[in-house]
């Protein structure tokens, strides 16, 4: 993967910071490597909700975190990150997104990632899930972990 902006998703970033996941490992070697290789690494406010609710959540973690620790991990890794604003410009873009590729149910949340995506100009996705994306494959690049 080359350096640019690289926006990375929740699943993603679950394993990123949660040892006791599955597939931290491989997720921990590819964050590091982005940023060795100068990627810009990018969530938005969805991001964090969706990282507050799976790590607080007891079908995530046999032993959840709890939303003090919660918050604590999301300080300690909100400096490697620039956040994207849920804008007016955002929300305009998802609803277009949202005629464009008839989306509905939990999958406009990941519309909502897309339309983030290209308001700021990020052209990557870095998520486990590319199933969920393929259908904005010609919209943003897609990857996932490096083998």
């Amino acid at each position: 993967m080359m350096a640019g902006k690289v926006f990375v998703d929740t699943n993603v970033l679950l394993r990123a910071v949660l040892v006791e996941m599955k597939q931290h490992h491989e997720v921990d070697l590819q964050m590091k490597r982005l940023i060795r290789d100068g990627a810009e690494l990018w969530i938005n406010g969805q991001v964090i909700r969706e990282f507050i609710v799976q790590a607080t959540h007891p079908r995530t973690l046999s032993a959840p975190l709890s939303i003090a620790q919660t918050v604590q991990e999301i300080e300690t890794i909100r400096p490697l990150f620039q956040v994207a604003d849920d804008t007016s410009a955002v929300r305009e873009r998802l609803l277009t997104l949202l005629i464009e590729y008839p989306t509905q149910g939990k999958l406009v949340h990941d519309a909502n990632l897309v339309a983030t995506m290209l308001v700021y100009q990020i052209d990557t996705l870095l998520t486990l899930n590319v199933k969920d994306f393929e259908r904005f494959g010609g919209r943003i690049n897609i990857t996932t972990l490096k083998a």
